[in-house]
């Protein structure tokens, strides 16, 4: 026994010390928040219940901000402190003094002139008089906070969750009134915007007054999927108020379905709840509910007993739509238990409490605000859009404007472009023409025509008239070729092998005809239709004659092979099998030629700006061929694109 007294002193000297530290740790982050309004005072309400949201249940720890902000002079806080005390006074059903903080938290909203505070205030006296059942004061403070909040052109999430609970507020009045239709309009109005906000508490509230409507109307299926809805959203913000208030309209419902196994378990643990949370709104909603369920049961004394309990409860706080329902009540089992003289008494004080607030007056006053508000709101979307129109004015002004010197600025740089662009054109163009015109000087140039007449003239000396006609046919021939490509930029393949057999049959009489000199051509290759610069190949067989042939005794040979190896080249191949490039360098250094690669130049110009228009870029590889290591002639490896640009392929 005594070994069980001494576990539990420590498990409650733990369970203190725990409690003790919470506290603690609570009390410093106090202090800290506490610490940082004092020192910048800041004026946003977001801001300021970001900082004070954790304690705003503290009545103490309220207290003392409401005392610092008043000697501060710091409105803003002393309006927050001041309506979060008056919502702890609400939850407790002392309504008088609820009233007057909240009223007091408006004096100062006044003070800081803050519209957030002021409609968070109005808003907070709507709600208590909406709890004291005075229907017309409720309307009126939650309308003028409406007014207020549509009156703010782009308002803050404070205001947008203060508009909420204004149409939460008065779809609750709405419900007193018994008119579900207009309280089911606000309730979805109300958790729009709280969806909007993702605000779980709003989401909770309105989901359980939808369900209320919906139970009023008949409709107890989708009233308790809205209530379990509710109850979700309370679980997951772990309100316990909210859960009494779901555990009692789900076991209201239930009590209408006849449903009494699953009604009671539900009704004891809302009043348990509520017994402890001390409110007595809640704890007088939790009798009448179980009172109701033991009447249904017959157990007609303890329901008398627990109605007889709201009764009092609703009494002292002057909750007049309870005092109604639980006056009927008890007037139903007065009646069941033959004391006709007492039903008949609470009857008339039900109908006489509920004549207080369901008048005819009431409704059409209730009818008059709503539609005031809804005008409001009308007339300040209209302000508010004809604000927008001007500004969209203004901005298609300041946009025309920017559109007029954009495009000054565009044609501008597009002129400039332009410009650039032409004399890029023109230069390119005068390159190619000079090119064309160095091309020209190369096939034409005084050497190759006097060498190439003294070798005819060499026939007609000798009588030999036969090759003298001949070869001055080729030759008039091939100097016609020469001037016809100097007018195009590019010729066919046929054309350009036609022109080469030309110009090595006028270089071989120099030769005395003893090179041989071979075209072979893959017959897969349409030689009309591929294109390549005019003369393009003379520079190479030029070099192969004199640099690779001039120097050799016999056997000259010199072989031009066109291939296709792939469907975006041709290549071309002149091979030779003279003396080779090293030797023929030693050869010219002896005799101190000069003999310069002008023509190769000029030829690699040619070709890249030909290959501009195509995929690909053309590529030259010269080839030293060797026998044994002896150098036993050059190869010219040419690829010439023939894919041009953007084409599609077959």
């Amino acid at each position: 026994m005594t070994h069980f007294f001494s576990h539990k002193l420590i498990s409650l000297c733990i369970l203190i010390f725990l409690f003790s530290s919470y506290g603690s740790a609570q009390s410093e982050n106090f202090e800290n928040a506490l610490n940082y309004v004092q020192e910048n005072k800041p004026s946003q309400h977001t801001i300021i219940d970001s900082l004070l949201k954790p304690f705003d249940r503290d009545s103490a720890k309220m207290t003392r901000l409401l005392d610092l902000s008043k000697e501060a002079s710091w409105y803003e806080g002393a309006s927050y402190a001041l309506n979060a005390l008056g919502v702890i006074q609400r939850d407790i059903s002392n309504y008088d003094e609820s009233l007057r903080l909240h009223q007091e938290a408006e004096i100062y909203a006044n003070e800081a002139k803050s519209d957030e505070l002021k409609i968070i205030s109005l808003n907070m006296i709507g709600v208590v008089y909406r709890r004291m059942d005075i229907v017309k004061l409720a309307l009126d403070y939650h309308t003028e906070a409406l007014k207020i909040a549509y009156s703010v052109i782009t308002p803050s999430k404070s205001i947008s969750q203060s508009i909420a609970i204004s149409q939460n507020s008065i779809g609750n009045i709405y419900l007193a009134l018994k008119q579900y239709d207009l309280a089911l309009s606000q309730f979805n109005k109300s958790l729009a915007l709280e969806k909007e906000a993702d605000n779980k508490l709003g989401l909770a509230i309105n989901y359980h007054n939808i369900g209320y409507a919906e139970e009023a109307k008949g409709l107890l299926n989708k009233a308790l999927t809205n209530y379990q809805l509710s109850l979700d959203y309370n679980n997951i913000i772990d309100s316990e108020i909210g859960r009494v208030i779901c555990f009692n309209s789900i076991g209201r419902v239930y009590l209408k379905q006849s449903n009494y196994t699953d009604a009671k378990p539900i009704i004891l643990e809302a009043l348990e709840k509520a017994l402890k949370l001390d409110d007595q709104y809640y704890i007088t909603a939790s009798y009448l509910n179980l009172g109701q369920l033991e009447k249904e049961t017959n157990q007609l004394d303890i329901a008398e007993k627990h109605l007889k309990k709201a009764l009092n409860i609703a009494n002292s706080y002057n909750l007049k739509s309870s005092i109604a329902e639980s006056s009927k009540l008890l007037s139903e089992i007065n009646q069941k238990n033959g004391n006709f003289e007492n039903a008949l008494k609470y009857y008339q004080d039900a109908v006489e409490i509920e004549n207080t607030f369901l008048t005819e007056q009431n409704l059409q006053y209730v009818n008059d605000i709503a539609m005031e508000y809804e005008n409001e709101n009308k007339n300040n979307q209209i302000k508010a859009l004809a604000i927008e129109n001007e500004a969209v004015r203004l901005r298609l002004e300041r946009n025309k404007q920017i559109l007029l010197y954009t495009s000054l600025l565009l044609g501008a740089i597009g002129i400039a472009l332009f410009i650039i662009h032409r004399t890029k054109a023109l230069k390119r163009d005068k390159h190619i023409l000079t090119l064309e015109q160095d091309m020209l000087r190369s096939q034409m140039n005084p050497h190759f025509i006097f060498n190439s007449l003294n070798s005819i003239k060499l026939y007609i000396i000798n009588n030999d008239k036969t090759n003298a006609v001949y070869y001055l046919n080729k030759f008039s021939k091939l100097i016609r070729k020469i001037l016809m490509a100097s007018k195009e930029k590019e010729t066919s393949l046929h054309d350009e092998l036609e022109t080469m057999k030309l110009y090595m049959n006028i270089e071989n009489i120099r030769f005395s005809n003893e090179i041989d000199f071979n075209i072979n051509v893959d017959p897969s290759i349409n030689t009309e239709i591929i294109k390549l610069p005019s003369l393009v190949l003379q520079p190479f067989l030029e070099n192969s004659l004199w640099h690779g042939l001039s120097s050799k005794s016999n056997n000259k040979k010199i072989d031009l092979k066109v291939t296709k190896k792939s469907s975006k080249f041709i290549t071309v191949e002149i091979t030779d099998n003279g003396i080779g490039r090293l030797a023929s360098k030693e050869i010219n250094d002896k005799k101190r030629l000069e003999r310069n690669s002008v023509g190769i130049d000029i030829t690699k110009a040619r070709l890249a700006n030909f290959s501009e228009a195509f995929e690909d870029s053309y590529t030259l590889e010269i080839v030293d061929l060797y026998d044994d290591k002896t150098p036993s002639g050059t190869k010219i490896i040419l690829q010439i694109p023939i894919k041009l640009k953007n084409q599609i392929m077959a």
